[in-house]
């Protein structure tokens, strides 16, 4: 400081008095120049989030918070259609900045297969559907522990007893392999796909939030696939020939109404070949309606558009005993074009009006609405060919190229990369063996792959007793949902820019492969690692894979949500390659 200044301050000189204002007055100046910019870029919060303090908890109210199907903003929708049961995503500035608190007591999930018949009531602790279901025997509450005995609303003598009789009209055995895939409508407690784990089979439970609470929370604790679904306005979150059985047992579906709407978006996600089951009203409603307590004007009626529906969509029913009918969609669709002219013709749905294989998300329309129309089949040379190809027998299955696969016409570059990808994964997953013991252990059951691209991780977890969500991108340079579903996997579409379909704490194991980098310019990558810490278990395990320079800006977040992560090499290719594993094992996390 100047001998000068030193005077100025000491004599309390007006001069300086001068000098103060006019440096702040420069720099009010230079602000109102610079910060319109700086704080309209996008740039400048992500720069805030990361140079944020530590997340904290959110407040015990959001203990099972759903940030896509909240309640309270489901109330801003209309009912009609269940429209308010959809997907309802909140904007970037309204999304929770907080981590999900476990509720009081949580204890770590039975472990499989034990799961499927019991889970702490600490949990999920909801005794509403104990009393609501009572008398149907969906789920008991038993001093600290939910029972789940295996009744339903159609399953009088148990779940295990309705796949005995459905196994008796189908024209396969389900023990046969031709049946791998399922979607259940209207899931409740998935006491059905509990009972096909039995025969191999892997079933999607869907049910929208409702007022019984957490009913796909209780499938998915019992460690069953299970997502929040309903059919409404836009498609189901599935590709097109995705399900070898779709399944509905009184799941309040109104399969006859807006012209089979419903009816043909199930048509679009089953598989040629594939069985329609529907149990309940009005299904044999001369032998029912009593017991029903319905008119049988009303069901008689009903049941006959149903049956013309079925009849448009090509459908053949194959069976219908006691309250269960069995329908079996064609093969292909020559074998109906004559059939086609006598009956009132549906309307085709044409190829610019949608791809059949978005779901519910396709580029630059993430939302897709489901439409009035039949989408047709892969063309076939005769009517004894499977349009679009025929599928192995489960397990077989697994190992198959794919028809997607075998169809492309790329010189085989496909193929390539499929195989490939098999054997890259394979390594990999004996890698993640050696890394996290308790994968091998069995201590896992519900897994995902955020990027899940051919299904080679899914493929190669098989060995262990679990069931991989595989998740695809709908943004990614190739979906390949499809494929992986012909390959006797499930998993859905995603925009990782928003919350998944699911409750806090049900996955035991996430996996993302490059995740990260895909989504580094599109959205706030901290609010895809606060997703992740939402519905992994608290005892769960984080596996993020992606390049070196991701990594190190991804550990940076998840140091802040007080995760312990070890950073080791990815694939050794070289000694400069750039991949690298984040490995987060909770069991080492206070």
């Amino acid at each position: 400081m100047t001998t000068t200044m030193m005077m100025m301050i000491k004599m309390n000189n007006p001069c300086l008095k001068i000098l103060s204002t006019v440096l702040l007055l420069v720099s009010l100046f230079i602000y109102v120049l610079v910060a319109p910019s700086f704080f309209a870029s996008p740039h400048f919060y992500k720069h805030l989030h990361l140079q944020a303090e530590d997340f904290e908890l959110c407040p015990s109210n959001y203990t099972n918070h759903c940030p896509c199907q909240d309640p309270i903003r489901a109330r801003n929708f209309p009912k009609a259609k269940w429209f308010r049961k959809e997907r309802h995503c909140p904007e970037r500035t309204q999304r929770l900045r907080c981590l999900i608190p476990t509720p009081p007591n949580y204890q770590t999930p039975f472990p499989w297969p034990k799961s499927k018949v019991t889970a702490w009531f600490s949990n999920v602790p909801f005794p509403k559907l104990v009393e609501y279901k009572k008398s149907q025997n969906w789920v008991r509450l038993e001093g600290d522990r939910f029972v789940f005995p295996g009744g339903g609303t159609s399953f009088t003598e148990g779940a295990n007893a309705y796949i005995h009789a459905l196994n008796r009209l189908l024209p396969v055995s389900l023990k046969s392999g031709d049946i791998r895939t399922v979607l259940d409508v209207g899931c409740g407690v998935a006491s059905f796909g509990a009972s096909l784990t039995d025969y191999d089979i892997l079933t999607m439970s869907l049910a929208p939030s409702d007022e019984h609470q957490s009913q796909v929370q209780f499938a998915l604790e019992r460690g069953l696939p299970a997502m929040l679904g309903v059919l409404s306005t836009h498609r189901l979150t599935f590709p097109s020939r995705s399900f070898d059985m779709v399944h509905c047992s009184r799941c309040l579906v109104p399969w006859t109404d807006y012209d089979g709407l419903y009816l043909r978006e199930i048509d679009r996600i089953l598989r040629p070949g594939g069985f329609w089951v529907l149990s309940g009203p009005p299904i044999n409603w001369r032998v029912n309606y009593k017991a029903w307590e319905t008119e049988p004007q009303v069901l008689e009626k009903e049941q006959n558009v149903l049956e013309n529906l079925a009849k448009q969509l090509c459908w053949e029913k194959v069976a219908e005993k006691d309250q269960i009918a069995v329908w079996q969609k064609r093969i292909d669709r020559i074998s109906c074009m004559k059939k086609f002219q006598t009956l009132r013709s549906p309307k085709f749905c044409n190829s610019s009006e949608s791809d059949p294989d978005a779901g519910c998300y396709e580029p630059f329309n993430r939302y897709t609405k489901m439409t009035p129309c039949i989408f047709p089949l892969p063309d076939v040379k005769n009517v004894h060919e499977v349009s679009g190809g025929v599928l192995e027998k489960w397990p077989t299955r697994l190992k198959s190229v794919p028809p997607r696969i075998r169809n492309e016409n790329d010189d085989d570059f496909t193929l390539k990369a499929y195989t490939k990808d098999n054997r890259t994964w394979k390594r990999r997953v004996s890698d993640y063996g050696v890394m996290l013991k308790s994968i091998s252990s069995g201590k896992y059951r519900n897994v995902m792959d955020m990027n899940a691209g051919f299904g080679g991780f899914a493929a190669a977890m098989v060995k262990y007793p679990i069931w991989v969500m595989n998740v695809v991108p709908f943004d990614a340079k190739s979906s390949n949902l499809g494929i992986i579903y012909e390959r006797g996997l499930i998993g859905t579409y995603m925009d990782w820019c928003e919350p998944f379909s699911t409750y806090p704490r049900t996955y035991d194991l996430i996996h993302a492969s490059g995740i990260f980098s895909m989504y580094m310019d599109k959205c706030d990558i901290s609010d895809i690692v606060l997703e992740m810490h939402r519905i992994v278990r608290p005892k769960g395990a984080v596996i993020i894979r992606d390049e070196k320079d991701v990594i190190v800006k991804v550990k940076e977040i998840t140091d802040k949500i007080r995760w312990k992560g070890t950073v080791v090499a990815g694939d050794q290719d070289g000694t400069f390659h750039s991949e690298m594993i984040l490995l987060i094992d909770l069991n080492d996390t206070d």
